[in-house]
């Protein structure tokens, strides 16, 4: 094995930069440094398929992928030939680009159970135009949403819901209310309680846990026999579990689906799809009933960003992109299951999920999940070249990545056993991780940019 990265020295500087300029240091949370250890790469400078390299030229192999928005590998070719094309001939304006009908098109041959599309630039606008037009449609205010799954907007209606909530009226988070997967009885207590006032049920396909006793197609049973519509957030299972969805792969058609990530191979696009009549609310050919504001945004439809859409999902229609991302996730299980096991940690290091987008649990000496274990065993996988805040594989993963970050794991997990021993603080160089929900944050920034210069 080559010796082991320990040069963070242009990340530490930007890191101070950043927090001086950017609120958290960095505009997704989950990119936080408080993910992280304080031994990690603040900053990618580059990323070509599997891999990615540091401000500082460390390089590794990735397994976040853009927290899971890029599907076929960093700067994929064919992808940013199609947007460098693109570009070539401008990326917004006036009036609607035919670009646009043809990335409509594509959508919905690939997402069979919509009728119509609208596109948009992140998750969050996507799911909120998914809740807003379910009002509408209902006359209803209250959401229910999936309790489980951890996020579905950046909006109120959803951030109320969490230990986030400063500046969130209270009457606004009142409106969310929470059941659980596979759990029906759930779901129907909330119509039971709160009959009639219910717009619409959303969730995750699945998080990796398949549904159980038919679940989806009971839940969207209760969703219509109340008058309520079902609402599926694709974000993470689209181009992941099946190239249609996971509601393709399970069988189950939604009134309104939400796609984005992987839609794009990284670049910013969204999509609301759904049935014609709720959809069509929001267009301008219905007359009976009032306009719904529907995603209506001046970046929504660049043209680049469609372009790059249309050629991924071209490669999802052609290529074994899937079934790619399953033999690779499997194989990366299997490989990380038998170093658990030849060190003995099979009670506190576990791979979970669906192969296509595998995680794992990092668990303590009373077997209680741990952040700071967690911390641990990030910190000694990046030494040893591997970014994996999860197992997401993409379509560039190569089976020679999959053993070098097996081998990797294997390195790591003498550190976390050692840990177990003789107390996780003697291995874990500065604080460990924190949880992205929190509603007070735990060290001040002086304490960490102390630490970052202890360890720079």
């Amino acid at each position: 094995m080559s010796a082991l990265i320990s040069n963070f020295e242009k990340s530490n500087q930007l890191r101070g930069l950043a927090h001086d300029l950017i609120p958290g240091g960095s505009h997704t949370y989950a990119k936080g440094d408080d993910q992280y250890p304080v031994l990690s790469p603040g900053f990618i400078a580059r990323g070509l398929g599997s891999h990615v390299w540091d401000a500082d030229g460390n390089e590794y192999i990735e397994y976040g992928m853009g927290n899971r928005a890029v599907g076929l590998g960093h700067a994929y070719p064919p992808v940013l030939e199609a947007v460098t094309r693109q570009l070539q001939l401008g990326c917004n304006f006036t009036r609607p680009a035919d670009v646009e009908v043809e990335c409509a098109e594509t959508f919905l041959e690939t997402v069979a159970s919509a009728d119509m599309v609208k596109f948009c630039k992140d998750g969050s606008d996507a799911t909120s135009g998914a809740v807003r037009l379910a009002r509408a449609a209902t006359g209803r205010d209250y959401i229910a949403r999936c309790s489980d799954h951890p996020f579905f907007s950046t909006d109120d209606w959803f951030i109320g819901t969490t230990e986030m909530n400063a500046g969130i009226p209270r009457a606004v988070q009142e409106l969310t209310l929470g059941f659980q997967y596979n759990n029906i009885e759930s779901v129907s207590s909330l119509f039971e309680r709160y009959p009639g006032k219910i717009a619409c049920l959303i969730l995750e396909a699945s998080r990796g846990d398949d549904p159980e006793n038919n679940f989806l197609h009971e839940a969207r049973n209760i969703c219509h026999r109340n008058g309520a519509l079902f609402i599926i957030d694709e974000m993470i299972t689209g181009f992941r579990w099946h190239r249609g969805g996971a509601q393709q792969f399970y069988r189950i058609e939604p009134d309104l689906s939400c796609f984005g990530k992987a839609l794009g191979n990284g670049f910013s696009i969204s999509a609301l799809a759904g049935k014609r009549k709720y959809m069509e609310l929001g267009g301008l050919e219905q007359t009976e009933s009032p306009r719904v504001f529907l995603l209506s945004t001046t970046h929504g439809a660049e043209t680049h960003a469609l372009a790059g859409a249309i050629a991924t999902m071209r490669i999802y229609q052609n290529e074994p992109v899937i079934e790619h991302l399953y033999a690779q996730g499997q194989a990366l299980r299997v490989g990380i299951a038998q170093a658990v096991t030849r060190h003995g940690l099979g009670a506190f290091v576990k791979v979970t999920g669906r192969a296509c987008c595998l995680t794992y649990a990092t668990l303590d000496q009373d077997r209680e999940p741990s952040q700071a274990f967690r911390t641990l065993f990030l910190q000694e996988t990046i030494k040893r070249g591997v970014l994996m805040p999860s197992l997401v594989v993409s379509y560039t993963h190569s089976d020679e990545d999959v053993a070098k970050t097996i081998e990797a794991v294997d390195g790591a997990l003498t550190i976390y056993k050692k840990a177990l021993e003789n107390g996780v603080e003697n291995y874990l160089v500065g604080r460990p991780s924190e949880v992205v929900f929190r509603r007070f944050n735990t060290k001040p920034a002086a304490v960490r940019e102390r630490e970052l210069a202890a360890h720079g």
